[in-house]
């Protein structure tokens, strides 16, 4: 499959602060791509570059052109203050589409009702966004980035905050919707457990190291203990796939005992 964005021995960073060296991969169209590592390793600074918010300091990040991104910020990032219906929320997706200045019509309307039943949450479509918990309104965050059409499909910590239930429900949406409607879908996370046992493969992103490929190359005790720097196991129970850190025993402390 082509490539719909190319990293090209890129280095990444701000100003003269450089984050990643050297970075060459490509997302195939189809794919389904966990960005993990954790904050302040690099994965923003890559997202951003993806995005086309922020350009590499050296090397080429290209992107397909016509390239469409549906993009899942972070919960915390969107305002529920303001007394907005879910379905106005879900509608803000099609602004790029509808125009500058022009109110939305009953077909922009009937598409976000449609992307919110493709949730599992068209019943909400009259609800104000704060009264929904926390897996309701990401549901509804990503009816939002469905509803524009996009070639992918791109999450933000889609799981940051919520419990054991709501975090299993959201990454299967999420899987769904890359295997039945064809998505490629992009999501950055910090969770590897939780990544790990949902996506196709992995990007990982450790303190300037980055490593990417198939969950099975990626998830190794040998790899893993290799870019995180410290021993780990990696157990599998029920068929899901969860990374600890080894346990080391303690070294008997030795000194020397004078007797008079």
């Amino acid at each position: 499959m082509s490539a719909l964005v190319t990293f090209d021995h890129a280095t990444l960073g701000y100003g003269a602060k450089k984050i990643l060296t050297d970075i060459s991969y490509e997302i195939p169209e189809g794919d389904f791509l966990g960005l993990v590592g954790p904050n302040g390793a690099g994965k923003t600074t890559m997202l951003r570059n993806i995005l086309g918010s922020l350009s590499p300091l050296s090397g080429t990040v290209t992107v397909r052109p016509g390239l469409r991104f549906g993009y899942v910020p972070q919960r915390e990032s969107v305002d529920s203050v303001y007394p907005l219906q879910v379905v106005e929320i879900v509608m803000m997706g099609r602004y790029d589409r509808i125009g500058l200045g022009r109110r939305p019509t009953k077909t922009d309307r009937a598409l976000a009702i449609a992307a919110l039943e493709h949730v599992g949450i068209a019943h909400l479509a009259e609800q104000q966004l704060r009264s929904l918990s926390g897996g309701q309104k990401q549901r509804a965050l990503i009816a939002r980035a469905l509803v524009g059409e996009p070639t992918v499909l791109v999450l933000d910590e889609p799981t940051e905050g919520m419990d054991l239930v709501a975090t299993t429900q959201i990454l299967s949406l999420v899987r769904e919707l890359h295997a039945q409607d064809g998505l490629t879908v992009l999501m950055v996370s910090h969770a590897l457990n939780e990544v790990a046992n949902y996506v196709e493969r992995i990007a990982l992103v450790l303190e300037g190291g980055f490593r990417i490929g198939r969950v099975d190359e990626i998830m190794t005790e040998a790899t893993l203990s290799s870019m995180y720097k410290i021993p780990v196991d990696v157990k599998v129970f029920d068929g899901h796939r969860v990374v600890v850190a080894r346990r080391v025993a303690a070294q008997p402390t030795t000194g020397a005992h004078t007797h008079a």
